[in-house]
Formats: C-alpha cells, sequence, structure tokens
C-alpha cells in the first residue's frame, strides 16, 4: 500500500511504525472472513480491511468524523485478522495509534467521557471494586435479573500453599479476577506447588495497564505499567524464573511492556526485561514435567481460548494439549476462533454487539454438550458464564480440581 502521512505526524514514532504498518497491508481481504464485527454487520467499514483505509485516510489529512470514531470502536481488537494475514499486518498496533488519534480530534459525548472515565477510575482499583463486588455479591438475590447476571456469587479461594521451593514464579494478582475469582490464582499456587515450584504475589502491583490503554488514555496506561516494573523488579533481582499470568487478557498487555515503553529512557531495558520473563499460565506449564497429573475419572470439557490467547499471544492449543494430555476429553467447538465478546470493555460500550457474539459463542460451546466451559481469561469467563447453561471456569481450577498425581491411593485421590 503507497502512503502520503501529514508531515504532522510522518516523523514521529507512532507515525513511522504506522507507515510501516500500512504499507505491509496489500488488501488481500483475507481479513474479512474471520472478523466478528463484519460478520454480523456486513459493513466493509466495520472490517479490519475498511478500518485501516480509515486510519489511512485520517493519517494523510482527511476529515475525521464521529463516523470514523464508530467503526474504530466497534472492533474488539480481537486481533483474528492478525493471525489470518498473510502479510503480517500488525493490525492491533495500529489500532492503538489510530484511536489515539481519533480520540484527539473528535469530541465524544458526555455520556460516553464520564462511562469511560468511571471504568478507568473504579475496574484498576482493587481497594474500591473488590469491596463494591461484595455488597452486590450480599444484595445479588434482590438486584435485577440482567445485574444479576453480571455479579457472580462469591467465590472463596481455598488453601494457599505454604511450601517454599528452590524454582519460583510471580504470578499476577489482576484487578477484577481477585475480586470475582480468587480461586484462580490460589489454584495455580496449588497445582505448580505439586511440580516444585512456589508462586509469589506482590502486593504493590497494579493495573496492568490493559483497560486504560484501550481506552485510549495511554499516559495513564503507561504509568501503571511503570508503577509494575518498580514492584516487579526486586522479585527479578531475586531470581524468579518467569512472571506469570493467569488472565491471557493481562498476559498480551505485560508482553507489549517493552514495545509500549521501547522510547523511554529510564524503562526501556526493564520493560524489555519484564516483557521476556512473561508467560501465560498455559504456556508455563506446558514446559513444566506434569507427567504424573492424570484426570480421575472422564470430565467432558469445551474449550474457549480468549482471543489474547490465541490471537494476541499466538498461543493457539497450547492449553488444550495441556488438557488433553492429563486426560480431560475436550468436546469439539465451531468457529473456535472467533470471539466471544467479551473484549475487555467492550461487552459495556457496545453491548448490543457483544451480546449477539456471546449467543452465538455459547451456541457453539455447548453444541458438544460438555459438562463444564473452561477459558483463560477473566472477562471472557464472566460473560460466558452470564448466559451459560453448564458451569464455567478457568481451566487451572479443573486441572487442581480432578488432576491427581498417578498412584496415589483412592481415599487421597477423595480428599484432593
Amino acid at each position: 500500500m503507497q502512503t502520503s502521512l501529514m508531515d504532522l505526524i510522518k516523523d514521529t514514532a507512532e507515525g513511522r511504525e504506522a507507515d510501516r504498518i500500512l504499507r505491509s497491508c496489500v488488501h488481500c481481504g483475507f481479513c474479512l472472513a474471520t472478523c466478528p464485527t463484519y460478520q454480523l454487520l456486513g459493513d466493509e467499514l466495520d472490517s479490519p480491511r475498511g478500518r485501516i483505509y480509515l486510519m489511512k485516510q485520517m493519517m494523510e489529512g482527511h476529515e475525521v468524523t464521529a463516523r470514523t470514531q464508530l467503526h474504530l470502536d466497534r472492533c474488539l481488537t480481537c486481533r483474528n485478522c492478525e493471525t489470518t494475514c498473510p502479510s503480517g499486518v500488525e493490525y492491533g498496533k495500529l489500532l492503538d495509534i489510530g484511536r489515539h488519534m481519533v480520540e484527539e480530534r473528535v469530541p465524544r459525548s458526555a455520556g460516553e467521557r464520564w462511562l469511560r472515565r468511571i471504568l478507568r477510575f473504579f475496574l484498576p482499583r482493587r481497594y474500591l471494586f473488590t469491596p463494591s463486588l461484595r455488597l452486590g455479591q450480599v444484595f445479588r438475590p434482590l438486584l435485577p435479573g440482567a445485574l444479576r447476571a453480571k455479579v457472580p456469587p462469591r467465590q472463596h479461594a481455598g488453601v494457599w500453599p505454604v511450601a517454599t521451593h528452590q524454582r519460583q514464579v510471580l504470578i499476577l494478582d489482576g484487578c477484577v479476577q481477585s475480586g470475582f475469582t480468587p480461586n484462580t490464582n490460589a489454584a495455580a499456587a496449588r497445582v505448580l506447588d505439586r511440580l516444585g515450584i512456589t508462586v509469589r504475589r506482590e502486593p504493590a502491583e497494579q493495573c496492568c495497564g490493559a483497560l486504560s490503554f484501550h481506552l485510549n488514555a495511554q499516559d495513564e496506561a503507561k504509568a501503571y505499567m511503570r508503577a509494575n516494573i518498580d514492584a516487579w523488579w526486586p522479585h527479578v533481582e531475586a531470581g524468579v524464573e518467569a512472571i506469570v499470568s493467569s488472565a491471557s487478557g493481562c498476559g498480551v498487555m505485560v508482553k507489549d511492556y517493552g514495545h509500549v515503553l521501547a522510547d523511554d529512557p529510564v524503562y526501556a531495558e526493564k520493560a524489555r526485561r519484564i516483557s521476556a520473563l512473561t508467560r501465560d499460565l498455559g504456556e508455563y506449564l506446558a514446559a513444566q514435567d506434569y507427567a504424573g497429573l492424570r484426570v480421575d475419572g472422564e470430565q467432558r470439557v469445551a474449550f474457549h481460548p480468549p482471543c489474547t490467547l490465541q490471537h494476541g499471544q499466538k498461543l493457539h492449543g497450547v492449553v488444550e494439549g495441556v488438557l488433553r494430555q492429563v486426560g480431560f476429553q475436550l468436546t469439539p467447538v465451531p468457529d473456535a476462533h472467533l470471539c466471544c465478546g467479551s473484549a475487555g470493555t467492550y461487552s459495556i460500550t457496545q453491548p448490543e454487539l457483544s451480546q449477539r457474539l456471546l449467543a452465538q459463542k455459547l451456541d457453539a460451546l455447548q453444541s458438544g454438550r460438555p459438562g463444564v466451559i473452561a477459558t483463560a481469561n477473566i472477562g471472557c469467563q464472566l460473560h460466558l458464564l452470564s448466559k451459560a447453561g453448564v458451569a464455567v471456569v478457568h481451566w487451572i481450577e479443573l486441572l487442581d480440581r480432578h488432576a491427581v498425581a498417578v498412584g496415589t491411593p483412592a481415599r487421597e485421590r477423595q480428599a484432593a
């Protein structure tokens, strides 16, 4: 693709990156076949190719309107198009640049501005979010049906291992995950404890920055990133072998710290180190020797691979491989590459499209009659749970609950 970017941006870091990505696109249209919003709406401008064209026009000096903003807002940032693209177009990075530019040029309504500010202020702060969630869970039976579906019953974490092993990892607690599903990381700690690995947490950890970054508050996101690097760095110096994320949405963001902070003279090198150490929980576990763990009995599971796992982190099939090797029976899921509609805050900012995608995804997941649905990201888990006909859990909880060491006596298996 030929480009002629405005003088205002062509010599900036963002401009050079955007120009490189735009030039890699050949407008072949392969991305249209796997774009969820194009499949729903049938509008070229709600496809990656159409949005690339809109961003190119904007960067070349054409008029930017609220319609441009709408088409970019409707993108799920699922990055399915990147998996499909034969030219390797880094659409996600281009979209971040394009949305940021549109945000500076097109004012939003007062309602949209306030919604985005509330989301950015409330969700990343655990000291505000978790107590509010607990209050909602107490009064859950009295809530209207639509709201009740978004407030699952309280989950308890269970026992966190106390043994200390030579091998150690740091795990991300996350913002909403620690409130909604505290058992996810506790289960991860118990499974890794069986493999001789100690899981550490860092109380000073803040939001990974993804929520602010994808709501176009990128300076705010960078502040979260720098604070996390400062909090995690002592663990890095102490020799943790990995920074593990059990939420694929957080993991894909932390893996991108090195790119986002590449021009920061103070944090660039540390950010690259943090990104290099970061592993999705499934990715990390797959590299371990877990051959001694086996499922006790038949367990039919439908696995939903989050977009941030299969398209963002390019870890397609990794968790599925772990589950199969341990002995879970995975049911077939048509169109497993498509987004469930959660997509961070998308289910709040684009509820109608999100619900249509959710209905399609649940039909696919439940078509094989599983006993449970498993996933690898808290946003997907809560979104699916709001309408699913079966339980929806993080896959590590299934491993913790059903996988025991080969040769364990029956009475110990029951206790586990």
